[in-house]
């Protein structure tokens, strides 16, 4: 008889301090947390073919709804047999909700109870975003892990006006869990997370994780951070949010972050993360390392024959040396953004690995010390 894995499963097998190891368990495959979720916003991680990004050790990829219901479109995306077969990605994806794009990218954006209008960035057609449309959107293109539909509480706004977003993002999450339920079929093989809001504030924090409880989710993320705010403050909201939200489900922290964000983030009880920054910076040319980031546009790398980072065997550390990749990066060839986003997600899914593996040996506290010295360290005397 053929085993048919759970829609979703959580479990947490070693906990050291507050940060925790374990993996999720769906039809298309285990998670293994904590997790680094490399970010295909349009269909693609960019510069990496699906094999490679599931070759640096992605067990998950995150698509943009927002940028997929705009283009290619989310009906056409059904049609053609949703986002795993277009993109040819056969294991987990979790799709945003598509709320923090809108507020961010699109022009005169207005808010209502109803949802979000908004001119698409790129015809200027006009579109509504409700909590049931995003519900459908990521129906049609077949995401494994649904996020609940929210609005992103601006960096800097006061307690009176982040209640008021956070109520409103409440009222729209429960919205969001009707909307996902109706759905049947996708909800039997799918999850849904919903999103904690409050931003800098403790007692909206535990106000919104208590209604998210009460609505029920499979997952619980930490939204309204890493929105400019800084890690002092981020880690401050850290330091009590995570432990909110159930024991018992994943969190999530969306949008984070650097290296010395996640580990940080981890320390505090985070179990996912996603974030841009590894392959736009290999495009422009910055390298992540243990002996932290370097800049390969700068000269002095112009002769250097060493590895990109002598620690690391992926395949551009293994192959090509600091002068090529300067070379191509000055130059502008494709290979260039190709080579380092290939190391960049690859240096991620290792940091990851080491930090489960620190965590299921009961030594966390000592590699996360270990890993910023050194971190740190390299990063004072970087470009």
């Amino acid at each position: 008889m053929t085993h048919i894995a759970p829609r979703f499963h959580f479990a947490v097998d070693a906990v050291d301090g507050k940060a925790r190891k374990g993996a999720i368990t769906m039809r298309r495959g285990e998670i293994r947390t904590p997790a680094f979720m490399p970010v295909g916003t349009a269909a693609t991680v960019k510069a990496m073919r699906p094999e490679e990004v599931r070759a640096t050790g992605a067990d998950i990829i995150l698509g943009n709804t927002y940028h997929l219901m705009l283009r290619p479109g989310a009906e056409r995306m059904e049609r053609l047999g949703g986002l795993h077969q277009f993109m040819q990605w056969d294991r987990p994806i979790l799709t945003d909700s598509g709320g923090y794009q809108v507020m961010s990218l699109s022009d005169l954006t207005k808010v209502t109870e109803d949802g979000v209008t908004f001119k698409s960035h790129l015809d200027g057609s006009r579109h509504l975003l409700t909590p049931e449309r995003s519900m459908e959107i990521q129906r049609m293109l077949g995401s494994d892990i649904v996020m609940a539909f929210d609005e992103c509480t601006a960096n800097g706004a006061s307690h009176e006006q982040a209640a008021i977003s956070m109520a409103m993002s409440m009222r729209w999450a429960k919205r969001s869990r009707q909307g996902f339920d109706s759905g049947i079929e996708h909800a039997e093989r799918s999850a849904l997370f919903g999103i904690q809001q409050g931003a800098l504030f403790e007692d909206l924090r535990a106000q919104s994780a208590a209604e998210l409880r009460d609505i029920g989710f499979d997952g619980y993320a930490i939204g309204g951070l890493a929105v400019g705010e800084g890690q002092e403050k981020m880690f401050a909201v850290l330091d009590y949010a995570p432990e909110q939200l159930p024991q018992d489900r994943p969190r999530y922290l969306m949008g984070v972050g650097k290296p010395d964000d996640i580990i940080g983030a981890v320390a505090r009880g985070v179990d996912m993360f996603d974030c841009v920054l590894p392959s736009r910076s290999g495009r422009n040319g910055q390298a992540f390392t243990r002996n932290g980031p370097i800049n390969l546009r700068n000269a002095r790398f112009a002769e250097d024959q060493s590895p990109l980072d002598d620690t690391c065997d992926c395949g551009t550390c293994a192959k090509y040396s600091r002068a090529y990749l300067h070379h191509l990066i000055r130059s502008k060839e494709i290979l260039g953004a190709m080579l380092m986003t290939q190391h960049n997600i690859a240096f991620y899914q290792s940091l990851m690995a080491d930090i489960r593996s620190a965590i299921g040996d009961g030594h966390f506290a000592s590699f996360h010390k270990e890993f910023l010295a050194q971190y740190y360290a390299g990063s004072s005397g970087s470009d």
